[in-house]
């Protein structure tokens, strides 16, 4: 079983910064971030794995950055350039056994274990 815990949320101004943090408290091989927005489904972000590859939702790529430190096992959203569209909930996600891999529509494959979530909220 992995926890994951989240921190970083909070409130911006449109065109601000914030940075999101992901502790696990085992290891994973691969973690991300979803968010949704009241009324909406849940979207994939962004995606690390092990081997340092990544993936990003179209809405987020050029503005949105996700690294991670292994030997800490905590991944990192860094958003830059916020949009009042970017105001959701944010749900850090990993797993342990199964590579990770969101699509289009809210699906995804992976992930296996959440975070209880985050706050963004972007003001124009």
């Amino acid at each position: 079983q992995v926890q994951l815990v989240e921190t970083g949320g909070g409130s911006v101004q449109s065109g601000g910064s914030l940075r999101l943090s992901c502790e696990a408290s085992g290891y994973t091989i691969c973690m991300g971030w979803f968010r949704q927005a009241p009324g909406k489904e849940r979207e994939g972000v962004a995606v690390i794995h092990s081997n340092g590859q990544t993936d990003y939702a179209d809405s987020v790529k050029g503005r949105f950055t996700i690294s991670q430190d292994n030997a800490k096992n905590i991944a990192y959203l860094q958003m830059n350039s916020l949009k009042p569209e970017d105001t959701a909930m944010y749900y850090c996600a990993a797993d342990n056994e199964k590579r990770c891999a969101f699509y289009d529509g809210g699906y995804y494959y992976g992930f296996g274990y959440w975070g209880q979530g985050t706050q963004v909220t972007v003001s124009s």
